[in-house]
């Protein structure tokens, strides 16, 4: 069982950053593989970004690639997604997830998940 909280999520003007943070506990954090997911209001959850256990391998979605940074420090078990640029459309829950392999883009795939934490992207 691994147990994850995001922190981080707020209100922020376009153009704006935020930094999200994902606290884990439980099983060998190491062992698994970290995804960031968001979900919008009356959307589906979509993939944002995935690191792989070590944190040399990352995936990002087309729609935040060159504006969000992915990233974990396996010693505090706690994985980070940097938000650049950012952009109305980019307001959602945001969802920590964990899974087997870095790969995965489906939200099916992720075992373990997060309560959220809401950003919010003023125009």
């Amino acid at each position: 069982q691994v147990q994850l909280v995001e922190s981080g999520g707020g209100l922020v003007q376009a153009g704006g950053s935020l930094r999200l943070s994902c606290a884990a506990s439980g099983r060998t954090f190491s062992n698994y593989a970290m995804g960031w997911f968001r979900q919008a209001p009356a959307k589906e959850r979509e993939f944002v970004a995935s690191i792989s256990l070590s944190g040399s391998n990352t995936y990002y979605a087309d729609s935040v690639k060159g504006r969000f940074t992915i990233s974990r420090d396996n010693a505090k078990k706690t994985v980070y997604l940097q938000m650049n640029s950012l952009r109305p459309d980019d307001t959602a829950v945001y969802y920590c997830a964990a899974a087997w392999t870095y790969r995965y883009t489906s939200r099916e795939q992720y075992e373990y998940w997060g309560q959220g934490t809401q950003v919010t992207v003023s125009s």
